[in-house]
């Protein structure tokens, strides 16, 4: 079966947050791409990927919003629940600085892993927070982000806790490699350095940081465009590409409604659209078909019998 169908699947009994941890151990390295939809999130299973990245940035815009932490933890929940629920994939869902102090962090941390998190992603910038490859931002003093570590890391059942921290861009280098050392001791599982600016940066960081390490190769940041296998043999155990396919998407939709307003036809742009085949296919559609029509028969013969 291509698509999830939600409602003809029993739920796995591991926890995705095991499934993540298997990867993070067993695989080279684990390649997570954003999905800022469930859609979107089918489509990365489709063509291969194991596990997906839930971005806090790429969630803002598909809702309108700037990425300055405007979305509400039940907000967020609702779209993860739905994200796990299409896909079946392991998610590392970015929850911004938790949604408050360190009660609610732990709260966040719950709610989040009911949806289906496997991995909760939290960050020391201050409120409001920025995307982590502008100027300007701010962190918290280390002692309260270990508290949001240490609350994140004693509630959480089996989903593992993802510390990020920003100080790079604030302190320099060596306070952010101070920093992920304290979340570590705190009960991090993965360490996210943002906006490293160079590739010794990174081989520095991996070298200083004795734990599982994810780094993020956005668009149009401060780090340089680095590839997986760059990372890889740099020791980093994880790469996501958090607004890749948001940016894609949204360009193409501008295309496509340029077209339509200036010729009045969508016609010859037939070619760069997915078919109804293809989208049915991915879905799951005759899936769901068969299984209503087996309902009706087996009401049938039960009625008849």
């Amino acid at each position: 079966m291509a698509g999830p169908a939600w409602v003809l699947e029993r739920p796995g009994t591991e926890h995705p947050g095991t499934v993540l941890r298997r990867l993070l151990e067993g695989e080279p390295i684990v390649v997570a791409p954003g999905a800022f939809n469930p859609l979107v999130g089918l489509i990365a299973r489709k063509v291969g990927f194991r596990a997906l990245y839930f971005s806090g940035a790429a969630f803002s815009a598909s809702m309108g919003l700037p990425d300055l932490g405007l979305f509400t933890l039940t907000e967020l929940s609702q779209a993860v629940r739905q994200l796990f629920r299409a896909t079946g994939l392991p998610i590392v869902v970015d929850a911004d600085t938790g949604f408050g102090e360190a009660l609610n962090v732990a709260a966040a941390v719950r709610e989040l892993e009911e949806a289906g998190a496997a991995a909760i992603q939290i960050e020391d910038q201050e409120m409001p927070k920025k995307c982590g490859h502008l100027s300007g931002k701010s962190v918290v003093a280390a002692e309260e982000m270990v508290a949001k570590v240490a609350a994140a890391a004693r509630v959480r059942r089996e989903a593992l806790i993802v510390a990020r921290t920003d100080a790079r861009a604030t302190h320099g280098l060596s306070e952010a490699v101070r920093r992920a050392r304290l979340y570590l001791e705190a009960g991090a599982d993965v360490i996210f350095p943002e906006a490293l600016e160079s590739e010794e940066e990174f081989r520095t960081f991996a070298r200083q940081v004795p734990a599982p390490l994810l780094a993020n190769m956005t668009e149009w940041g401060k780090t340089p465009y680095l590839s997986v296998e760059q990372f890889r043999a740099m020791g980093y155990k994880m790469v996501v590409f958090p607004v890749s396919t948001l940016r894609v998407a949204a360009r193409a939709v501008e295309e496509v409604l340029v077209a339509i307003r200036e010729r009045g036809t969508q016609a010859d742009l037939l070619d760069r659209m997915q078919t109804r085949r293809e989208l049915y296919d991915l879905i799951g559609y005759e899936e769901y078909e068969r299984f209503d029509r087996g309902l009706a028969e087996e009401g049938r013969h039960r009625a008849g019998s």
